[in-house]
This record gives C-alpha cells, structure tokens and sequence, in this order.
C-alpha cells in the first residue's frame, strides 16, 4: 500500500461568522455569533496519520489563509452544506489553481442528498461521500481504489457511478473510533466556540447517532446519521468525559450534541449516575418525554440545561410534522425540569405547514407559558434532503427564493396564500420581542453575568449582535419580504413547484 495521502479536513470559510459545518444542525449565520464543534470531521482526522482539521470561521481563517495552506496537502476532505455550497465550489477552484493535483472529497449531507448535482457543480471535486464517511474518507487517503471503496459516487469514463452504500456503524464500531476530543486538543481552540445558551468555554460531542424521531424538517435523520438510533457503550462515553475533563481544566461544560441524547431512560439514567461522582456540568439535546424520575437522575449527575425542540404550540401543527410530542407534554416536561433544577433553551419555528397569523400567536404565548431560560425562533426551512421539502415543493409553497441573504442569514423560503413571508419574518421578531422583553425575563439574563466579567463582555457582544440583525430583519418585513438579489437558491426546484 502506498504512503497515507498528507490529509487537510476543511471546515470552509464562507459568510462572515458562518457556522454552516459539520455538526451544526442549521447552516446559517446565527442571530448572536455562534459556533458548533465539527465533531464529523474528528473521526477520520483521528485515522489519518499525519492530518490537520481546520475549523475555519471559529478561528478567523479567511479564503487566502486556507488556500495557502491547502498548498501543503494531497487530499481535501471539504464539510460543505446547501447554504455554503456555492461558496465551497468557488473556494476549491482556487484551491486547484494554487494545488493542481490535490484530491478533492465533498462530505456532509448536501453531497448525500444530490451526489449527481455535486459532482456536476465542478470537475475539481473527485468523490462524494453518501452516509457517514468515517471509512470511506480514510480508505482513500490510505490508497484504496474508488471503485472498491463503498459509499462514494465519482465519475469514471464520463460517466458518475455510485458504489453500493455501507451498512451504519453501531456500538462495537462506534467504540473504536478515536475520540473527537484527541483532534480538538491537537488541532483547535475550544475558547473560539461560543453558543449563547452554553457556558464558555465548552466542548461537545456525540454519545450516539441517529433518531427514531420522524420530524419532517430535521436534515440529519434523514441524511447522514438515518433513524436507527445507535449508541456508544456507557463506558467508552465516560472514558471520553474524563479524557475532556483531562485535556480542558478551562471548560466550563459538556455538551453532548446527540440528535437526541434522552431516547431511552435506563441509558439516559445509568450515564448519569456514572457522571455523578465526576462531578462536572453538562448540557444535552433533548425531547420532551422525559419523566420526573429520569429528570432527577440527570440534575444528580450534573445537567444543567436541555436544548428542547417545541417547534409550535399548535396541537395540529406538530401533527402535520409528525412531532411525536404534545402540548400537554411540553408543560409537563417544563413542570418537571423547573423542580429538579434544570434549565431549558427551547426551540420554535415559525412556517410550518399549517401556520397562520393565529397559530404564531399561540405559539408566542405557548414559549411565555413553558418560560424556558432563552428561547431560539427559526424560519421553517425545507432543507432538500427532508419530507418537508418534497411536501412544500408538490403543494406549490416552496418559493424560488433565497435560503439566505448575501450575508448566510436565514430568509423565509416557504410562502403560503394565506401568510406572506414577510409576516412570518414579522412573526419572527415579534416572537423575541415579546419573550425577551418581558421585565423578569430580562433580569434573568443579566443576573446571570452580574458577578462574570466575560459573562458581562459575553452578554454585550450578543446583545449589540441581535439588536443588529432585528433591525435589519425589520427593515425587510417593511420592504414586503423584497430582495434584489438572491444570494442561496433552493435547489432541486423549477417553476412549476413555486407559487408565483
């Protein structure tokens, strides 16, 4: 076999503070500046002697800097996302003008979703990776032929030929795969990570794969990680944790970015009592079926704060997304995470299919109702890829409009007869002005950085930010929703699925 290829792992620069890569569920610029780990690209990196992961935008790595670096490396194995792709097309072309015979290998989901696109958008790309891309990746670097290597699609006498996808790993395969935090001491700085509902500085990564979740818009489960819910073994997690809690004595907090960490109680138990005697804080997604008891076993073992998908506090509209959850089951959830002390950050959605002016009131006072510690509010997007897209495309909702603006923060792209998408923008502003400046509300964000002088700087830089951008989302819902020039297209539409 010949020499391990000299491997880079790219998460691209693109927009400016742009989290749109590999573990971040929505690839947009946020609100208030914020950052995921790439805990994807970690696995490979850990299996190919002699890599770099280069997490670009955290670490203020503009184009020119990538492309020079990309000078010292064979293979470019490039996380590229729907909003990004444009981007990551335009960068490689540079990069193949500055490396002519470096590789190229597009990962992620927009490659899994549309191979035959991917590969058509620019010769420079060799293969594309469809699944999880642990061992393809890795197998090529190490010289296996693309024809004997499974899931990747690459062209061949003119020709795209897509091998026979590899079976999903499970817990024997997922326990041997180096440890995302190995990569994350070795190649990046957890103090250039901030999400504002986490602890600074944290680090986060998975405990299992997969969600048996059926929600229509969720990307991943419908992608690349798939249904089947897959789990580490417990031990091989806590061995993870302690090597965390070894290398960053400056994190503040673990979060444990699962699709959904809390599937399965005695799991979800038997870890947090083995985290008890550790003694550290963490953090997890989470749904809302969770029980007083396993809430208790978790606060015990140090959580501190659920990210909860809400979506609506419409009955019929967390129906039409196949939800799996209630109304009745949110206050219950929210009831019982308030006595055993653990904070919620919940997630809502303004778009979905059957929203109207009423039902986006509803659910403004449904989030005051469940009063979680901070809220986020996002544009339902039809991420291709997902049920919701297909749907919105067949009924005519799906617009031929801009995923983003120039600057990758999100626009409404579904648009209904009855809800223009400068209402459900409009929507969208008033649904953070109305939660956030409620007078308690209010003095329970700055109490927390009253005594943190970071917390302080944390908590004025993400003010100035948001109060930022809702100006400019307010100036758009006074344009009627008008854009001169849509920057991020959906692709996979023609105009005969609009609604012009």
């Amino acid at each position: 076999m010949p020499d391990v290829m000299k491997t880079l792992l790219l998460n691209p620069p693109s927009f400016e503070n742009f989290d749109g890569g590999a573990s971040s569920r929505w690839p947009a610029t946020r609100e208030i500046e914020s950052y995921w780990y790439p805990v994807w690209l970690t696995y490979p990196a850990g299996m190919i002697p002699g890599s770099r992961l280069l997490d670009a935008s955290p670490h203020k790595i503009n184009w020119q800097q990538t492309i020079e670096i990309c000078k010292n490396y064979e293979f470019l194995i490039l996380f590229t996302s729907t909003v990004g792709f444009a981007s990551d097309v335009k960068l490689i072309r540079k990069i193949k003008e500055a490396n002519p015979s470096m590789k190229i290998a597009f990962v992620g989901p927009h490659g899994h979703i549309k191979p035959d696109e991917t590969l058509m958008a620019s010769e420079d790309i060799d293969f594309v990776t469809r699944g999880e891309f642990d061992h393809s990746v890795v197998e090529y670097a190490k010289g296996k032929p693309l024809s004997e290597i499974l899931s990747v699609s690459y062209r061949k006498d003119g020709k795209i030929v897509h091998n026979a996808s590899a079976p999903q790993l499970h817990t024997e395969e997922l326990d041997a795969l180096p440890f995302a935090t190995d990569i994350y001491k070795r190649d990046l700085k957890i103090e250039n990570y901030n999400v504002p509902f986490l602890l600074h500085p944290y680090v986060s990564f998975y405990t299992t794969r997969g969600c048996p979740a059926l929600c229509t818009f969720c990307m991943w489960p419908q992608t690349i990680s798939g249904h089947a819910w897959r789990t580490r073994s417990v031990d091989n997690v806590v061995r993870e944790v302690k090597n965390a809690l070894e290398y960053f004595p400056q994190m503040k907090e673990i979060f444990f970015d699962d699709d959904t960490f809390n599937i399965r109680r005695d799991r979800a138990i038997e870890l947090s009592q083995k985290f008890k005697p550790l003694k550290f804080q963490w953090s997890c997604t989470a749904r809302c079926h969770s029980k007083y008891e396993e809430l208790k076993a978790m606060a015990d073992g140090g959580a501190r704060l659920f990210i909860v998908g809400f979506e609506s506090g419409d009955p019929q509209i967390l129906k039409n997304i196949k939800k799996g959850a209630t109304v009745e089951m949110a206050r219950e959830f929210m009831k019982n995470c308030k006595k055993v002390g653990i904070k919620v950050h919940g997630d809502f959605i303004i778009g979905l299919p059957g929203e109207t002016k009423e039902t986006i009131n509803k659910t403004i006072d449904f989030a005051k109702e469940l009063d979680c510690e901070t809220i986020q509010v996002s544009l339902a997007h039809a991420m291709p890829g997902t049920e919701l897209h297909d749907t919105m495309a067949e009924q005519g909702f799906l617009k031929i409009e801009a995923l983003a603006d120039s600057g990758g923060h999100q626009l409404p792209h579904i648009e209904y007869p009855h809800l223009s998408k400068a209402e459900m923008m409009g929507g969208l502003n008033r649904f953070y002005d109305e939660y956030y400046f409620r007078p308690r509300v209010a003095w329970r964000i700055v109490r927390e950085a009253l005594w943190d002088s970071n917390e302080r700087k944390r908590l004025y830089h993400e003010a100035v930010d948001f109060l930022k951008l809702r100006a400019e989302r307010s100036k758009w819902v006074r344009q009627g929703g008008d854009i001169a020039k849509p920057m991020i297209t959906v692709p996979g539409t023609s105009s005969a699925s609009g609604n012009d």
